[in-house]
């Protein structure tokens, strides 16, 4: 009987995660194009007439070369801008297009306070001007609320294509144990994203290099805040990422000792096999076949962002560490976060593995969501006066 229930539960949960993740009708299969205009500098191959060879040694001198790829300039353009949330849907849902449509009236007739943005110009420039204008929506807290410890803060990166509302509740949340939080919009989200897309288009596509200069622009991003909130006088730092946002969250820790506390909301070693098997990305998929590129070569065409390139240097400096994966993720297979732990286990990383019995897109749903911000939240929590016990003692 037990047997019988877990494989109706099963199936549900495949059913329900592939409805989430077809209901959007406007991803689009654009064709493959290898983008080397964006990897100035990391080209060693530039003279070979074979572009998928020239592209793998790209990614190779990218991670050969990973402190250079990922160095930056301090912006000095750091400003906070009071103005009113907006959406920024990336889909074209009716109940969606009416939300935006409702914040945007409410924005126009007063009823909505302004609330502070960081803003600053990113130190990876891209031929997109909204674009390079790092967003951040800033919660801080008050001294009550930080007194008797060291100033801490989160950054916080939401999902591919999310909306500029995604995991704002997180911050809040941990606004109540006194720590601070930047929620960091992606390159090519929200108030960053082209005018000529409908969705995030841009961050991760069949354009190689465009991709692979995505993950350099929101890791060297994810550097920034941290140096402004030193400036800020805060002293100990964290990061949560969900699904690419984790991905782009492992990178910038792994290159910045700065950060003493990961969440990962979502987690997989090569971000070429979530490209191609996960259902979230069947359109890019779609254009690697036509090409006629393999699952094994895509995996080398995006080595320089999969976290896996990074692992030893992850782990080289001490941080605590959160994995969530799901079960029934049909966009991060379990396999791949299984993966994530088997690593973490044979480079002595301390970190906290949590299930979710749902998928990737059932994460949002109720109940999952709240069992995954009870994951987050009490981890997060438990981290951060861990830090702030070190210090005192």
């Amino acid at each position: 009987m037990k047997s019988m229930l877990s494989q109706l539960y099963a199936k549900w949960m495949v059913s329900w995660e592939t409805a989430l993740t077809t209901r959007d009708t406007n991803r689009i299969v654009r064709p493959l194009e290898w983008g080397f205009d964006w990897l100035e500098g990391f080209d060693p191959d530039a003279s070979n007439p074979n572009d998928l060879q020239r592209m793998i040694a790209a990614n190779q001198d990218i991670v050969a070369r990973s402190e250079e790829f990922f160095a930056y300039a301090t912006p000095t353009d750091f400003r906070l801008e009071q103005r009113h949330p907006q959406l920024f849907p990336t889909n074209v849902r009716p109940e969606t297009l009416a939300q935006d449509a409702d914040w945007k009236h409410r924005a126009s007739t007063g009823e909505l306070p302004t609330e502070p943005f960081l803003r600053f110009t990113s130190p990876v420039r891209t031929p997109y001007p909204e674009n390079d204008q790092v967003n951040a929506r800033w919660y801080p807290c008050t001294p009550e609320q930080q007194a008797g410890k060291p100033k801490q803060a989160m950054i916080v990166m939401p999902q591919w294509n999310a909306d500029a509302f995604s995991h704002n509740a997180l911050c809040t949340l941990f606004n109540r144990f006194g720590i601070s939080c930047l929620r960091l919009s992606k390159p090519y989200h929200d108030i960053r994203r082209p005018a000529e897309l409908e969705r995030s288009d841009y961050a991760v596509s069949a354009n190689i290099g465009r991709t692979l200069s995505a993950c350099r622009q929101a890791v060297v991003d994810i550097r920034s805040c941290i140096d402004w909130l030193q400036v800020q006088g805060y002293e100990q730092f964290g990061v949560l990422g969900t699904s690419l946002g984790s991905c782009y969250a492992f990178i910038a820790a792994a290159h910045d000792p700065r950060i003493d506390v990961c969440a990962f909301n979502h987690a997989s070693t090569w971000f070429g096999d979530v490209v191609w098997t996960g259902q979230s990305t069947r359109h890019i998929r779609a254009a690697f076949e036509q090409a006629n590129l393999t699952q094994s070569l895509v995996r080398e065409l995006f080595l320089g962002v999969s976290p896996m390139a990074f692992m030893e240097k992850f782990a080289a400096s001490p941080k605590r560490v959160l994995v969530v994966h799901a079960t029934y993720d049909l966009t991060f297979l379990r396999e791949f976060s299984l993966d994530v732990l088997k690593n973490f286990d044979l480079h002595h990383v301390d970190y906290v593995s949590k299930v979710l019995p749902c998928g990737h897109y059932t994460t949002g749903e109720t109940p999952y969501k709240y069992i995954d911000g009870w994951y987050l939240g009490s981890f997060i929590y438990q981290s951060f006066k861990r830090l702030a016990q070190k210090v005192a003692t």
